[in-house]
């Protein structure tokens, strides 16, 4: 199994607890995202294309 490297925004405030996702984008072709407050939690997977979407959209509203 893969090894994602996650990170989580420096917009989510820190160590504070907050509802924040963490991102891994460390596999080629790949970003997996997770509950930053549930690191062993279930793991969204989405090519790189459909993140990159994403992304694009919540970043417009």
């Amino acid at each position: 199994m893969t090894e994602f490297e996650f990170v989580k925004s420096s917009y989510s405030g820190g160590d504070a607890p907050q509802e924040c996702v963490e991102v891994a984008r460390n596999v080629p072709g790949t970003v997996a995202v997770r509950d930053s407050k549930d690191a062993d939690g279930p793991i969204l997977r989405l090519a790189a294309e459909t993140w990159a979407e994403f992304a694009a959209y919540v970043g417009g509203c």
